[in-house]
């Protein structure tokens, strides 16, 4: 038994979910989400409370059954408080600076890397050596700071590259002489 499954999805004030056969639509006050749930899943709504259980006893459903919960507890998160990921930038000259909606990134290379945000994400530059992504949706939020990090991640030697806020860099010592 999926113990994540079993829980059940309050829906705040506000967001409005509307089930049709396998999809299931999310709107909010930041924006609207939608995911076609899997055929072994399904989704009941009573009330203001959402419930996933399997249709059958296999191990896919059981595997679907966590996975669809998680998905649909995201949405609806996702529309009511959004969410943000922190990059930090560590290295001599590297910086990062808007240029209208796009996000303009010096990293040591000999040109500018340019990004382009997705439709519904937001860069946010508070200093010049950090980034903000923003947006409703969890998997692009995470998917983009996670292809900005790979530019140029951190090294383990100086530490230098883009990296997530909080994460440690696992150094190694240099050559002796």
């Amino acid at each position: 038994m999926s113990r994540i499954g079993k829980k059940a999805i309050t829906v705040p004030g506000g967001v409005n979910i509307t089930l049709s056969g396998q999809d299931v639509a999310v709107k909010g006050p930041k924006g609207q989400l939608s995911w076609k749930v899997v055929e072994e899943i399904e989704v009941r709504q009573e009330g203001n409370v959402l419930h996933i259980s399997p249709r059958g006893e296999t191990q896919r459903h059981k595997a679907m059954w966590g996975l669809s919960r998680t998905l649909i507890a995201n949405m609806v998160k996702g529309v009511t408080e959004g969410y943000e990921t922190t990059l930090e930038m560590v290295g001599v000259g590297y910086r990062a600076a808007m240029k209208g909606a796009n996000l303009s990134l010096q990293l040591g290379f000999s040109h500018d890397v340019d990004i382009v945000p997705p439709e519904g994400i937001k860069f946010e530059v508070p200093k010049q050596t950090e980034i903000k992504i923003i947006g409703i949706d969890k998997q692009v939020v995470g998917e983009l700071a996670a292809k900005i990090r790979k530019i140029r991640p951190p090294e383990p030697y100086k530490g230098k590259g883009v990296k997530y806020a909080g994460e440690k860099v696992r150094r190694k010592e240099g050559k002796k002489k």
